[in-house]
């Protein structure tokens, strides 16, 4: 399969390398600056704060693992390089920030919520970085728009893409519920909230494609009328022309 390297593409790809390269890796880790810091996503800082751009930049950030960054823009290319090819660039970067940012907003207010529930607050304080919740919002409509191709699960394991998409749900959710908020490492919610966000997106952007389709089709409406020409009194037959 040849994927598109569009620069669609290229810059989204460019931005997350630069970032975590010259923000994380050198002016954070080498020098310094506290750059993570103000640009994850903090869910207490997010509300008691108002660091509101942190549901948009967290996206861009990746942990020190290479790993991370690594798998996080492979799948973005995998993916987004056809949904790209399908949507058009427009249609795509709405659906991908729509994903990132309902993915950081449903993490946000799922630990909100388990701190006033239970009282634990440590989940407010956990900073959450990557593009795991726009990805998996790819992932969902990949597994929608081409949910008869077959991939490989692991790497390994051939199966239909809609069942990747089951599968790595499930896994997600389970996750959640045994680990809780804040239990490991993963941000198990934002990667739900991703193919939620993902979900509620595609339904929104689908109905919003079929109105404007409609709009611009009345509003066309006839190409060509027939005039009626009377001003010769003499002819038998009046002349018709179409303007």
């Amino acid at each position: 399969m040849n994927l598109p390297f569009s620069n669609t593409m290229k810059v989204l790809i460019g931005l997350n390398l630069a970032m975590w390269l010259l923000g994380q890796v050198i002016l954070e880790k080498y020098v310094g600056i506290p750059f993570s810091r103000h640009l994850a996503l903090f869910p207490g800082k997010v509300v008691l704060d108002g660091a509101v751009w942190q549901i948009v930049t967290y996206m861009f950030l990746h942990s020190m693992q290479v790993t991370h960054l690594v798998l996080n823009m492979l799948m973005l290319w995998f993916m987004g390089a056809e949904l790209e090819q399908k949507w058009g660039r427009r249609y795509f970067l709405t659906y991908y920030f729509a994903s990132g940012i309902g993915s950081a907003i449903i993490y946000t207010a799922g630990v909100w919520l388990y701190y006033w529930a239970t009282g634990s607050s440590q989940g407010l304080a956990i900073p959450v970085v990557g593009a795991s919740g726009a990805i998996f919002g790819l992932m969902l409509a990949y597994g929608i728009l081409f949910g008869e191709r077959v991939i490989h699960f692991m790497m390994i394991f051939p199966m239909k893409a809609k069942y990747f998409v089951m599968i790595l749900a499930g896994i997600e959710i389970v996750s959640m519920l045994s680990g809780g908020m804040g239990g490991d490492e993963v941000a198990h919610l934002a990667h739900l909230g991703g193919l939620v966000s993902g979900y509620i997106a595609l339904l929104v952007l689908t109905a919003w494609s079929r109105r404007q389709k409609s709009a611009k089709t009345k509003k066309k409406g006839p190409q060509l009328r027939l005039v009626v020409d009377n001003d010769d009194p003499k002819s038998k037959k009046d002349p018709q022309y179409w303007n």
